[in-house]
């Protein structure tokens, strides 16, 4: 007797966007389980063609639209409507859970840094989110998060239980072979930049961009390197706007700010780079020193919050704080880009956070849940 498979409806209304690091974790994560035929996964936004170009035409997949792009309609009509039409199991949602419940709800919730540091944050955001996330988590039978870290803060911020961790995967095109020499002779045609710095990171005061550029014109890299910067603004850092302001147009000229970069362009930068840095001061997860590491480029490392949990970091974390430790580990990685060093960091990272893994810790949970 063939044994009922579980439904799972996923909001992927993310898809419909932009690039969003949401939208990596649920690629990466379904990819893996809709390999398995005990799950019936129902994908649901409302670019279903763009969907399906990403997770393809399965037996065990089934693509549902959304009448409208509106977020709270979603929330409140499409979501439910669609849960109930098609006996779902469990709904799968992002931060948010729509307030009317037909079945099991999972909330992943990937950060609650707006709680821990409100300076970083817009004030009704926060209060906001706050609001919504608290409901979501207390609303759901399964709360997800990334690290320990974040789950510790979610549990003390909203006195709940149900917090597990769920480890989230590098892509496997970060670990492909690359010829160096190659992609910096292109980068060097397409963008004009040659031994350069890079920070991959949208544009927030919490993401630490003015200690590195700091950094960068005190140590007067500008003299040999150049430093880029990609990813959007979110909300714009007036220290860091000030210090650019300030520089005369043969520094300016050095540093380059790039934004709707594309994935493929993303990873061409980054494999051209000569060191990769991540000063932030706070982060729910971390993912991309852990990609820039795995494709083998030199990485710095914060160690604050959630990336203190990268252990195998050590001799390349920094404290976000303190500008002459940014400073001495760049000079440092600069002048010795230890090969070996290189390849023990990107074994260590595909040992641990892999999509496998992931998938794997997501149906233990889905298991327990079950037998309850």
């Amino acid at each position: 007797m063939n044994q009922k498979k579980i439904k799972i409806f996923v909001d992927c209304h993310v898809f419909d966007g932009g690039f969003q690091g949401t939208r990596t974790y649920i690629q990466g994560l379904y990819l893996e389980l809709i390999k398995l035929n005990k799950y019936h996964i129902y994908l649901a936004c409302n670019d279903v063609e763009n969907l399906k170009s990403v997770f393809g035409e399965q037996d065990n997949v089934t693509y549902l639209k959304y009448k409208s792009h509106k977020k709270y309609y979603r929330l409140l009509i499409d979501a439910p409507r669609l849960i109930k039409a098609n006996k779902i199991d469990y709904a799968h949602f992002q931060y948010r859970v729509p307030p009317f419940k037909f079945c099991k709800y999972i909330v992943s919730i990937h950060d609650v840094l707006f709680l821990d540091y409100p300076e970083y944050f817009p004030k009704v955001n926060s209060l906001i989110n706050k609001i919504s996330y608290k409901y979501s988590a207390n609303k759901s039978e399964i709360v997800l998060t990334g690290s320990n870290y974040s789950k510790e803060r979610l549990e003390n911020h909203f006195r709940i239980k149900n917090v597990h961790v769920q480890v989230y995967g590098v892509e496997d095109v970060f670990f492909e072979a690359y010829n160096k020499d190659e992609i910096k002779q292109e980068v060097a045609h397409r963008y004009g930049v040659n031994n350069y710095l890079i920070y991959i990171s949208r544009h927030e005061p919490r993401k630490n961009h003015f200690l590195l550029l700091k950094s960068f014109i005190d140590l007067k890299l500008y003299e040999n390197h150049d430093l880029v910067f990609i990813g959007d603004i979110t909300f714009r850092d007036p220290k860091f706007d000030e210090l650019m302001g300030s520089l005369e147009t043969k520094i300016k000229n050095k540093i380059k700010l790039l934004n709707k970069v594309e994935f493929k362009e993303m990873i061409l930068l980054l494999r051209g780079a000569d060191i990769a840095i991540y000063p932030s001061i706070a982060e729910g997860f971390g993912l991309p020193p852990l990609e820039s590491a795995a494709a083998q480029v030199p990485t710095i490392c914060s160690n604050a919050t959630s990336m203190a949990e990268f252990d195998f970091f050590n001799e390349e974390f920094i404290d976000p704080y303190d500008i002459e430790d940014i400073k001495t580990k760049v000079l440092k990685k600069l002048e010795n880009q230890d090969k070996k060093r290189l390849k023990e960091l990107a074994v260590s990272i595909k040992q641990k956070y892999n999509w496998n893994a992931s998938a794997a810790t997501f149906i233990k949970i889905l298991n327990q849940d079950n037998q309850q």
